[in-house]
This record gives structure tokens, sequence and C-alpha cells, in this order.
């Protein structure tokens, strides 16, 4: 699967392909896609986890480890790795398979996201307990 010892972590939360409508001046996907597949990852995960409504407050950080290429299948894996009282921060992966290599997965990138939960008028609330 992986010739690296690091193996995906956390649960896979989407599963896309790099199409060639979302690349840089360069040729490769633009980071601002991947951001946002990554922020989408995230939510998903966080509005699992908090039973409802959350928005992003903030990128803890992100680093970029290598391009994504048009026509790599691109793997999202979220984990919630800290609980606030109305705060979550979640762990954000993303490894792709090559064109050229299926079944092999490559890290490219990863980061850190805070969501918070809210309520129906948009007013943070807390995360319940698990």
């Amino acid at each position: 699967m992986n010739d690296d010892a690091e193996q995906p972590s956390g649960r896979l939360a989407i599963r896309t392909l790099a199409m060639p409508a979302d690349t840089n001046p360069r040729g490769d996907i633009f980071g601002g896609w991947l951001l946002g597949q990554m922020d989408l990852a995230g939510g998903i995960t966080a509005w699992s986890r908090a039973n409802g409504r959350v928005a992003t407050v903030g990128i803890e950080s992100v680093r970029f480890l290598h391009p994504v290429n048009v026509g790599d299948v691109v793997n999202i894996y979220a984990e919630v790795v800290r609980i606030g009282t109305t705060s979550l921060t979640i762990k954000v992966d993303v490894w792709v398979e090559r064109r050229s290599q299926l079944h092999r997965l490559v890290k490219v990138t990863e980061g850190m996201f805070i969501f918070v939960a809210i309520d129906e008028k948009s007013q943070k609330r807390p995360v319940p307990p698990s």
C-alpha cells in the first residue's frame, strides 16, 4: 500500500479525482483546491462528532509535502484530536494514488483545522459528550 512506515490515520472522509480544471499555471493541482477539500473532510468529521452544524474558525497548520497531479486519486483522512467546550481540532491528512502506481499511497499534505459547534442561529454551542 505505502512504502513509507507511516500509514493513513483517522477515517477516510473524502475520496475524489484531481482534474485538469483545478491546476495552477505549472500544471500541478492548485493548493487552494486541496485546502478546500481538506476543509470539507474536516467539516464532515467535526459535524459527525459535534452532532450537528459546525463552522471552520481556523487552520492551525498546513504542510504541503508533495504536489498533487492531474489524475491522482485523492484520499482525505480526518480524525478528532482535541475537543474543547465548543470547539474541535481535526487532523486532516491527504494521501494520493498516482495514476502510474495505483494502490500505492503517497502522503502529500497534512493540516490541523479548528471548527466550532454552532446552533441554528449560528451561535456557539457546547460539543456534546461522546
